[in-house]
């Protein structure tokens, strides 16, 4: 069996912080000069700059720390251990960028008349870094930790809690933006979700691995305890060889593929992968009925 090096390491971690220097430079350059909101934590630390003038990188640290170390004591380490690269990344560049702009190295984009041009290239560039970020394994911290822990211990649905998370957020920022800006807010929250899909691959929730390999129970077994995701073991025959052999499927998200990818990869370099989109899933770490 393969073992994860440090030129596997960085590959995925380099393109994590590619990725929030993007959300991070799209937040501090479209979105606050121009008043307009964020949904999740991020959302908060906006707030909290509306309001007391706090600066986002610092308030994105204080309100991420102890969520982390929720999450490190309730997932266990190895889930969320790319979550903490996010978050400390995420707060240097937001300190970076405050200080280019602060010192004049930087004008942000603040407008008085084109808010649907900030908010198109807002929402380009948050779903461009966040859809980097997914893609390659991590997350900015914050409500998806909130969401996983939800998840974990009462099987709520982490798409429903992101979504009221959200709603509550926004709603809150009715106290200090108007209206209108809320309005253009959900348009850069819909091209930023479409970016998402699109740096995704794809626009649907989930896919369906079957993985055919020698090894299809050491796969399952490792799935099953670093993913936590659930795997079904098929006993099949090789038409040609006429030898058995096993078929491990299993369903995960869009943001878990890549994770899946390298298990699989680290295991039997040799397995043959088939992988078909998912309309529609239903059950534990999905939607719930």
């Amino acid at each position: 069996m393969k073992t994860f090096n440090i030129s596997s390491q960085l590959k995925q971690i380099i393109p994590i912080l590619l990725g929030t220097a993007v959300y991070a430079f799209g937040l501090l350059y479209f979105i606050i000069p121009n008043q307009l909101m964020e949904g999740g934590v991020t959302g908060i630390t906006v707030l909290l700059n509306y309001a007391f003038s706090i600066s986002p990188s610092l308030s994105t640290l204080l309100l991420n720390i102890p969520l982390f170390l929720l999450g490190w004591k309730i997932l266990g380490g190895r889930q969320i251990v790319y979550t903490g690269v996010g978050i400390g990344s995420l707060t240097f560049f937001l300190w970076l960028f405050e200080k280019l702009i602060d010192s004049g190295w930087i004008e942000p984009f603040a407008t008085e008349h084109d808010f649907i041009l900030a908010a198109l290239y807002a929402g380009v560039t948050l779903g461009g870094g966040l859809g980097i970020v997914f893609r390659f394994g991590g997350t900015t911290g914050g409500s998806d930790i909130i969401a996983r822990i939800l998840n974990r211990r009462f099987g709520w649905s982490m798409g429903q809690v992101l979504l009221g998370i959200d709603i509550l957020i926004i709603g809150l920022s009715l106290l200090y933006i108007p209206k209108e800006k809320i309005l253009y807010t959900l348009v850069a929250v819909f091209i930023a979700s479409k970016v998402i899909d699109f740096i995704q691959e794809g626009a649907y929730s989930a896919r369906a691995f079957m993985i055919i390999s020698d090894y299809a129970h050491e796969i399952a077994e490792i799935v099953t305890r670093d993913m936590e995701r659930g795997v079904t073991i098929i006993p099949a025959i090789g038409a040609y060889s006429k030898q058995a052999k096993y078929v491990a499927y299993c369903v995960v998200s869009r943001q878990e593929m890549r994770r899946l990818h390298q298990i699989v990869k680290s295991v039997d370099p040799k397995a043959f992968v088939i992988i078909n989109d998912v309309h529609d899933v239903h059950g534990e770490g999905f939607r719930e009925e």
